[in-house]
């Protein structure tokens, strides 16, 4: 009588450890999706980020910080606009033109780097090391020498760049700051990180 096989009971065994082994993987699957994916903090500091800079004056600079990086928006001068097109300026740029092109999106290849010449868009980080460069918006400001046209000096070990955030020759940055993708919400409101459509 003990030899006897209880085929019901082996069914019922058999279908309990098949549902629960199932349960198991699918729960461990969950988890193991669920670790992969990036957290919502995460999420949020790589996506786009709205800036208004109605109270910007010309001449002023705003910081704001997008991917975890320090980017500017700078309201640019009519003097500082004039100064960007003299042949002097263009002459001290390694790459005026601004030719290398993954330092911006095709709307910024211009004198101006800009899509609205007056509203400057850029990463501040130098792109030697990345150091923060300083805002020395005066022409021939005394550390920088009398040909200095304003812009950003990077203390690190020198680069220099005009007020389109274009390097100089001769200074240990290869390129010009980068400029990131954007576009203007309205008059006043620029979304960073994203182009238009």
């Amino acid at each position: 009588m003990m030899n006897e096989i209880d085929k019901a009971r082996r069914r019922f065994l058999i279908t309990t450890t098949s549902v629960v082994g199932s349960a198991g993987v699918v729960a461990a699957g969950y988890v193991f999706v669920r670790f992969m994916s990036p957290s919502d903090k995460t999420k949020v500091q790589g996506g786009p980020i709205v800036v208004d800079f109605s109270k910007l004056q010309p001449g002023q600079l705003i910081i704001t910080e997008w991917r975890s990086k320090p980017v500017w928006i700078l309201r640019r001068t009519k003097e500082m606009l004039a100064r960007l097109k003299t042949e002097s300026v263009r002459k001290l740029l390694r790459d005026p033109d601004s030719k290398v092109e993954t330092q911006q999106p095709d709307y910024a290849v211009n004198q101006f780097r800009s899509i609205n010449s007056e509203i400057f868009v850029v990463i501040a980080l130098c792109t030697h090391l990345g150091c923060i460069p300083k805002y020395i918006s005066e022409p021939g400001a005394s550390q920088l020498g009398s040909s200095w046209p304003g812009g950003f000096f990077c203390p690190c070990h020198g680069s220099k760049f005009d007020l389109a955030g274009r390097v100089f020759k001769g200074v240990p940055a290869p390129t010009n700051l980068v400029v990131p993708p954007y576009y203007y919400v309205d008059k006043t409101i620029v979304k960073i990180g994203v182009d238009k459509g």
